[in-house]
This record gives C-alpha cells, structure tokens and sequence, in this order.
C-alpha cells in the first residue's frame, strides 16, 4: 500500500503516532547519552582506574577517560550487525511493528538497567550502554522506514521536522524534572549518585512508555513475499542484494556517503559534549544539564525554523548552511575558557539552533532518494551514522584524547568530519538523485 492509496485522515492519524516515538526515544539522547552517563561512567571508570588513571578491560590498558567514548564506538559494531538484517528482514515480511517493539523495549530495559552503575562498575555500564546505543539504532532504523509511507513527498520534511520537534520536546521537559531531582537531591532523602542513577534509570520507563503509542497507532504494510519460516536467511540475502542495488544508485551513494561523515560528527558532538564539560572545563552536572536544556529548547524552534528555510532555499542548501555553522561552533569550543558557564551556555545556544534541523533535513532528503519497497534497508544504511552510533567520530574524540590527554585537542579533531560531509554534499546533484530512483522530484530540494 502506497501513501497515494490511504486515506487522508488514516495518514495524519499514523504520522500523529510516529511523532511519538521521537518523544519516547529521545529522552535516552538527551538525558543519558548528553547528560549524565558519560561523566558518570567516567567516574566509576576512575574509580576503578589504577595509579596510572587506566583499566584494563581484557588486559588492555584503557585511559579511564576514555572508556565512554570507546563504548560508544564498540556499540556501533553491535549495531551493523543487527540494523541490515533488521532492515531486510522488515521489507521482505512487510512486519516493522513487532520488530520495532522488540528493539525499542530492549533499549528501554538496559537504559532502566543503568540504575544498577555504581562503585567500580564500569564494565557493567559499558555493556548497558552498548545494548542500549545498538538497540536504539535497530529501532530507528524500523522507525525512519514509515517516513516515506505514512507521508507524501511534499510532507516528508515538514513532517520528519516535527518529529524532531517531539523529540526535543521530551528532552527538555524530562531534562526539567532531572535538574529539579539533581539539584535538590538532599531535600528528596537521596545521594548524587542515587539521583544520577534514578535520572538513568526513568529515561528508561519514559521511553518503554511512550513506545506504546506508535506500537497503537502506526500499521505494516502487505507485501509480495509475505516473511514466514526462513525469513532470517531471506533476509540476508536480500540485504546483499540491498548492497548490489544500491551501486545501481550511485547519487544515493554519494549523499549516504557525505551524510555518514558529516552526521558522524555531528552525534559524536552531541554524545561528548558533558565530557568536555565537566573534565575539560570544570563545569559542573547542574550547569550541564541546563546547557543541554537549553538546547533541547531552541532545538525545538531550529528544527522548525530550518524546515520553513528549507521550503524556501531548498533542503541541501540550509542543511550546507548548517554545516558551515557547525564548523565554526567547534572552533569556538576549542578556545572557550575553563570556568567559564556563561560561554558555555553561549555555544549550546548556537548547537541548539543548527541540531534539530541539520538532522530532520538529512532525514527528509534521503527518504527521496529511496527506491520504494526498499524503505527499510537502505534506512538501515542510513542508521549506522545516527544518534550518536557512528564509530569513527568517537573513536577519534578517544584516541585524540589517549594520546594527548587534552579533551581540546580531541574536540578539534572533530572539524574533519564537517569540512569533509560539507565537501561531499555539496557535490551531490539532489534533484537527478530523486529522478534517478523513480521518485518524484519535488519543486524545492
């Protein structure tokens, strides 16, 4: 069933319920990913650190510093993995739902895990978070393959703009009732850490709970070869031919390619961005959380502001125009002063107004450069480099950070990743990519 097909009112009514699984989900991102689970498991890491500030996980000496960004990288493996198979096996059973609901609940039951991270446990929330960052991916991929069912061409970017619209919205108002807990931890009867540890672990029960409306809301699709026994089989061989179908498409390939090294960046800023808060510039959790507020806040009014910049200059441009900005936030983060919140809060300000949009655009713009029924497995491809998942950008942040013991040194390091995803869109010729996988070209791309 094509979206040409449905009923107006069935349509609107499933894009109400795909809305809120940005604002189930996006607490984890918000709350636990950029807020409290890197400083945190950095120092339960360095709890359990030697002299030296290493551990060693499998006898490999780790700087403790760096145990959170290498998690963050590691879980990517686990998720390329599972997130093409995922993909394929959707697309050929026709059966996003169910998947979506398993890989949404394990995501939700490690994050409400992480209540147990505690004293030199910085295995058991390395694990959790890994599980936690793949499950995410599985389910995003599942949820980003509605997109091109449940929208028309001319609706995808104002309708995946108010998704990200949603998703920060959570984020901001979970965010409120953590700094509420933080902050007046005494007055609750509850330590810092047990607070750290109960904002983790309610990320979680928000998102398993708010899952349910999409699971009511949104429906599969029928398809051709209905999956039955051997579907998992099926569907890795569909995914090869995923992976041969889509050298059939190289315009898709060069925008996949330049938004892989320019998201890339972009999650590795958002999933880092406490560390080198708190360690770099001594800033403390009270101050993050409200710098990460904040950008929930104008995230909100920049995803919507950059979908309207869109509809008048076309999606590849602001998402151009994003990316220069981007570049120019790195650089000021490099020179802020340690100490120093009001800069600090100055820099989210401007990450707010840039990060919902870049996204929600790059979203947009690839479901136009997707053969139809092929929804789900290039959305998988599309995955590897969301929500913080990517394993390059925090890799780099990492070992920039194990050989040089300088978090600006790292943090500058992530400058490639713009240049290089500016350099690669901006090739891209969008409009005879859409043409190009039968779509139809919109009159502004």
């Amino acid at each position: 069933m094509t979206v040409g097909t449905a009923d107006r009112a069935d349509r609107i009514r499933e894009q109400r319920g795909w809305y809120f699984y940005d604002f189930a989900c996006s607490v984890y991102s918000t709350s636990v990913l950029t807020v409290f689970v890197g400083p945190y498991l950095t120092s339960v890491a360095k709890a359990a650190a030697d002299v030296d500030g290493f551990v060693h996980p499998l006898g490999i000496p780790v700087r403790a510093g760096s145990v959170f960004a290498y998690a963050v990288s590691v879980s990517v493996v686990l998720a390329v993995l599972v997130m093409p198979l995922a993909g394929a096996v959707a697309d050929r059973t026709g059966r996003k739902k169910p998947l979506l609901a398993t890989s949404a609940y394990l995501g939700a039951a490690a994050t409400t895990g992480l209540f147990f991270l505690d004293g030199e446990r910085y295995l058991l929330g390395a694990f959790l978070l890994i599980v936690a960052n793949a499950s995410l991916a599985v389910s995003m991929v599942l949820y980003n393959a509605y997109l091109p069912q449940i929208a028309e061409p001319e609706e995808r970017d104002a309708v995946s703009s108010r998704g990200w619209a949603f998703g920060y919205t959570s984020g901001a108002l979970v965010l409120v009732i953590d700094l509420v807990l933080y902050t007046g931890h005494d007055s609750f009867g509850v330590s810092e850490s047990e607070a750290v540890r109960i904002c983790l672990a309610s990320a979680g029960l928000w998102w398993g709970a708010f899952t349910l409306i999409p699971l009511r809301r949104l429906r599969d699709r029928q398809v051709a070869a209905a999956g039955g026994e051997g579907a998992v089989g099926s569907g890795w061989r569909q995914l090869m031919g995923t992976l041969r179908d889509m050298r059939r498409h190289p315009l898709t390939l060069s925008f996949l390619l330049a938004y892989l090294v320019y998201n890339d960046g972009v999650q590795t800023v958002i999933s880092q961005a406490s560390i080198y808060g708190s360690e770099e510039l001594g800033l403390d959790q009270t101050t993050l959380i409200t710098a990460v507020l904040l950008v929930q806040v104008l995230a909100v009014a920049g995803a919507l502001g950059m979908g309207r910049l869109a509809r008048a200059y076309g999606a590849k441009r602001t998402i151009l125009g994003s990316l220069a900005v981007w570049t120019l936030i790195l650089a000021a983060a490099y020179f802020l002063p340690a100490g120093a919140p009001v800069w600090f809060y100055a820099l989210a300000a401007a990450i707010g107004l840039v990060l919902g949009g870049s996204q929600a655009l790059s979203r947009s713009l690839f479901s136009h450069l997707v053969p139809r029924g092929k929804e789900a497995e290039y959305f998988s491809a599309y995955e590897m480099s969301d929500r913080g998942l990517s394993w390059l950008g925090p890799l780099v942040f990492g070992l920039a950070y194990q050989v040089t013991g300088s978090y600006r040194d790292a943090i500058i390091s992530l400058v490639v990743f713009f240049g290089l995803g500016f350099a690669l869109l901006a090739r891209v010729p969008v409009r005879r990519a859409v043409a190009a996988v039968g779509n139809p070209v919109p009159d502004r791309i």
